[in-house]
């Protein structure tokens, strides 16, 4: 499953220096205003090593996990997978196990992983495996310039439409390369293909075209009025959000890294990220739903029946606006935000919360899910208070999922 990978995405945000990889031209100035984020001063906290973990414990955890979801046993650790090779180099996708698919999301978890821990042949070869099955390149189809967010391993579409929250984490993780390990030619430019993607999300034009599923009409993936990001472009169903996809800390980083053009939309749609963070969430229980109206109430939908509780997508919610605050410090009630919501768990036992809950807090699923201690470990960048060290030990003490361990079967456990 994708989320397996969530854990090590998680590992990396809490214990690593994040942006490492951040450009520092001269060019590239910064308001006084910003002057307190990691970003600017450069000083990326390690929660494991403030909790007392001596680093070189810490890098070998990081590199262990790493190792065994891209290189363990491929019947039962790992999530990355060799897929031969083409013109551009060695193949390699991502799957979501449980599902038996590739996700464009788990595949942008891939790339931001890699990128992050140095790790450059294994994210090549998962760009070049979007670049080569995911992405649509077709004129006449309605998706040109976007993933599809569903593949089967061999490269068969199950879907011919997008799911920004995959965009999002492709773009970020290429701008990282870009600064990492320089541009080459291609679809190695790293850089030239942030921009094209960033710049298709935002002015995709209204198209309809045929797919292998029917006909379909696909749109921008932003909302321009409430500067937002939207759950699917598809004509049919954009007007609404999803508040995991909401990335403010990435969009900063667009609003300087991007084409300038769009530049000043993506440091508004920052603020307006930060500002939904606080109408989305329970005012008692910190809790946001998987899906959301633009003015933050829960959106509910016959397709999903958890849309409107906070399910698998919401638990991604709190580690966005933590990052953000670790990334930037521009909105101090995301401290108080992640307060709340450490303290809700730690109210249902910090071993023993649930995985699903209505945002008033009643437990709907007593599942104590992997994923959910890892994103809750990650709140404790934005948290200020003394419990936020039970949560960085408890991701600490938390083993890479496999499906050898017992209960690793469907989506609610991990």
């Amino acid at each position: 499953m994708k989320k397996l990978i969530l854990i090590c995405l998680c590992i990396s945000l809490s214990a690593l220096s994040v942006l490492y990889c951040q450009r520092t031209d001269k060019k590239d100035q910064v308001k006084n205003d910003d002057k307190k984020g990691a970003f600017c001063t450069g000083k990326y906290r390690n929660l494991f090593l403030e909790n007392g973990h001596p680093e070189k414990e810490i890098r070998a955890k990081n590199e262990a996990a790493f190792q065994q979801l891209f290189h363990g046993d491929s019947a039962n650790q790992a999530v990355y997978f060799e897929a031969g090779r083409n013109l551009n180099g060695p193949l390699a996708f991502v799957s979501d196990v449980l599902h038996n698919d590739v996700r464009s999301e788990g595949i942008s978890y891939g790339m931001m992983i890699a990128v992050q821990m140095d790790k450059k042949a294994e994210f090549d070869a998962i760009w070049n495996w979007a670049m080569t099955y995911m992405y649509v390149s077709s004129p006449e189809h309605p998706s040109e310039g976007y993933f599809s967010w569903s593949l089967k391993k061999d490269g068969t579409p199950n879907s011919e439409t997008p799911a920004p929250d995959g965009e999002e984490y492709m773009v970020m993780a290429l701008y990282f390369a870009s600064a990492r390990w320089g541009d080459r030619t291609g679809i190695y430019n790293y850089k030239e293909w942030a921009d094209r993607i960033l710049t298709t999300m935002r002015h995709h034009p209204s198209k309809t075209g045929p797919t292998k599923f029917g006909p379909r009409t696909v749109h921008t993936m932003v909302n321009e009025e409430h500067k937002m990001i939207r759950f699917v472009p598809n004509f049919d169903r954009f007007d609404f959000t999803d508040p995991s996809y909401h990335l403010p800390a990435f969009y900063e980083l667009w609003a300087r890294w991007g084409p300038e053009a769009d530049r000043a939309f993506w440091a508004a749609a920052a603020d307006s990220s930060r500002d939904f963070f606080i109408k989305v969430t329970n005012p008692k229980t910190g809790l946001a739903p998987d899906y959301a109206n633009f003015d933050g109430t829960p959106y509910s939908t016959p397709r999903n029946k958890r849309s409107g509780y906070f399910s698998f997508d919401a638990r991604r919610t709190q580690m966005n606006w933590a990052v953000d605050w670790s990334w930037w410090r521009k909105d101090t009630r995301q401290q108080e935000l992640s307060n709340r919501l450490q303290a809700f768990f730690a109210s249902q036992g910090l071993d023993t919360y649930g995985t699903e809950y209505t945002l008033d807090g009643q437990m709907i699923n007593k599942s104590h899910a992997k994923g959910l201690v890892a994103t809750n470990a990650v709140v404790s960048l934005a948290a200020t208070h003394p419990r936020t060290k039970d949560f960085v030990e408890a991701l600490w003490n938390t083993p890479v999922p496999s499906l050898l361990m017992k209960g690793i079967t469907t989506d609610c456990c991990i």
